[in-house]
């Protein structure tokens, strides 16, 4: 049978769960998280989307086809052109202006997530990158999509109702599940022993997705 995206998932249960229903996750939908927990989990996902497009530019140098070129072009785009404003807009929301954000420090926790993911990029090829990245681009439209399946609060009772929405949105969920497409298409050509060294890099970046949590969760810098 070839490999799947769901392969990667299946190999990292442990990992996997913790991730999707970490206790950050969970307080997001039950609206017990403490305002400031969030705030500074906005303000270093301001600073990992811009490593975030880094890493699409990274995928431009890496691809082999015109069609991995455009689909990095396109990506790097978005982050550029709309994700990042949307995101300077959603901070402003909630008390953090676009200087603050421009004068951040970043995290520890950030700092060894973006750039493990250059770092493998760098390192290997296109889909070494993907796969480091899919924790993020995958991840998060299903941890809405848990959210959903959840005892979750939603409308003006829940101040981060909006946060779930965005993943949950059909733009976002299409795009997961391109991505999803993508992966499927190239892990089904890999070998076994190719296979787990795709399933650590995984692993690795899921784990440190699940300090970044960890970071918004308990304030750290």
């Amino acid at each position: 049978m070839p490999y799947q995206f769901e392969d990667l998932k299946k190999n990292c249960p442990t990992e996997w769960r913790d991730y999707i229903e970490h206790s950050f996750v969970r307080q997001l939908g039950n609206a017990s998280l403490a305002p400031e927990a969030f705030q500074h989990y906005l303000k270093q996902d301001y600073l990992f989307l811009i490593q975030f497009a880094r890493a699409f530019a990274l995928a431009a140098y890496k691809s082999p086809t015109l069609s991995d070129l455009r689909q990095a072009k396109d990506g790097l785009q978005a982050i550029l052109d709309t994700e990042l404003d949307l995101h300077i807009r959603y901070c402003n929301e909630w008390g953090i202006s676009e200087d603050e954000l421009a004068n951040l420090p970043e995290a520890r926790a950030t700092l060894a997530y973006t750039r493990y993911v250059l770092d493998t990029g760098n390192r290997g090829d296109l889909l070494d990158l993907h796969v480091a990245l899919s924790p993020c681009m995958v991840g998060y439209g299903e941890i809405a999509n848990w959210l959903d399946r959840a005892e979750t609060i939603r409308g003006g009772a829940n101040p981060y109702d909006a946060w779930i929405a965005m993943y949950e949105s059909d733009e976002f969920q299409d795009a997961m599940q391109a991505e999803i497409r993508w992966l499927d298409e190239r892990l089904a050509d890999v070998s076994p022993a190719r296979f787990e060294q795709l399933t650590r890099i995984f692993r690795d970046a899921t784990r440190l997705e699940i300090d970044f949590w960890d970071m918004g969760l308990n304030l750290r810098d």
